[in-house]
C-alpha cells in the first residue's frame, strides 16, 4: 500500500510539473493596458514591457521601452516612461489594478527615455538605483538624479526572486547597464541593444568602437537568455544581441 501511495504521489507531482511547463510554453503575450501615452504588454508570466513616447527632432515620435519584473505581488521597473504623466499611469496600473508593491526603479542610462519620469517615482517614495556614472551625468545636466548608486552590478529582491542590473562596458552611452531576471531568463538591454533591422540611431553620446565588444560580454554572461527587450522597437530573443554586434562591427 505504501509503495502504491508513493507511486501515486510521484505521478501527481509529475503531472503538476508537466502542466506548469505546458502553461509556460503556451503563454501568449498580450496588451494589458493602452492609452495615448502608455502601452503595457505582458511578455512572460512575470514580466511586462512598458512603452511610452518621446518627441525628437531627428527621429520623430519615438516609442521607448522599459521593463516591469514582478513576483509575489512585488515589482521592480527598469527605465521610467518618458515623462511624469506616463509614469503616473504606469504606477496607477501597477498599484491600483495589479496591487503590486513597487520596490525600485532602475534607469539604465542618463537619457530622458530612461529617467524622464523619475520625479514621479520619487514623489511616490519609490527608491531609485543607477550606475554611479548615470548619477554623475544626470547631475551635470540638471536632470532628476537617482538616489542610490552602484559601480559594477546590483542585485535586488522582487518577491521570492531577484533581478540583476550590471554594467558591461560603454556602447550607446558611457553609463549604459542592462537588467536581467534570472527566473524567466528575460534580459532588458535598453538602448544598448537594437531591434532586428534597426539603424544605429542616436550616437551623440556613444562609444561606437566599444559597442560590439560590450554586447559580446552581455551575450557571454547570459547564454540561457530567452527574451531580449531593446530600448526601442520589438522584443525578441538572443538574435537581437547578434544583430547589434554585427551592426556596430560594420564600418
Amino acid at each position: 500500500m505504501r509503495i502504491i501511495t508513493a507511486l501515486c504521489i510521484c505521478l501527481l507531482c509529475m503531472n503538476l510539473f508537466q502542466a506548469n511547463a505546458q502553461r509556460k510554453a503556451s503563454f501568449k503575450p498580450k496588451v494589458v493596458f493602452k492609452s495615448d501615452e502608455l502601452i503595457i504588454t505582458q511578455i512572460t508570466p512575470h514580466t511586462y514591457q512598458h512603452t511610452s513616447y518621446l518627441q525628437t527632432d531627428d527621429f520623430g515620435n519615438v516609442p521607448c521601452n522599459g521593463l516591469i519584473v514582478s513576483n509575489n505581488k512585488e515589482a521592480i521597473i527598469f527605465d521610467t516612461p518618458t515623462n511624469d504623466k506616463g509614469t503616473e499611469l504606469l504606477l496607477k496600473w501597477l498599484q491600483d489594478t495589479q496591487h503590486f508593491k513597487v520596490n525600485a526603479i532602475i534607469p539604465t542610462h542618463f537619457h530622458s527615455d530612461c529617467l524622464g519620469g523619475l520625479q514621479a517615482f520619487h514623489s511616490h517614495n519609490i527608491p531609485s538605483y543607477a550606475n554611479y556614472k548615470t548619477i554623475a551625468l544626470a547631475q551635470e545636466r540638471n536632470f532628476t538624479v537617482p538616489q542610490n548608486s552602484f559601480t559594477d552590478s546590483l542585485a535586488l529582491p522582487v518577491g521570492k526572486e531577484h533581478i540583476v542590473a550590471k554594467f558591461f562596458g560603454e556602447g550607446h552611452t558611457r553609463d549604459n547597464v542592462v537588467g536581467y531576471f534570472p527566473s524567466e531568463k528575460v534580459l532588458f538591454g535598453g538602448c544598448l541593444i537594437k531591434e532586428i533591422d534597426a539603424g544605429k540611431g542616436f550616437l551623440g553620446d556613444a562609444n561606437v568602437a566599444a559597442w560590439p565588444g560590450t554586447v559580446e560580454k552581455v551575450k557571454a554572461a547570459y547564454p540561457q537568455v530567452k527574451v531580449v527587450v531593446p530600448g526601442h522597437g520589438e522584443y525578441g530573443n538572443s538574435k537581437l544581441l547578434d544583430f547589434t554586434i554585427q551592426l556596430f562591427s560594420t564600418k
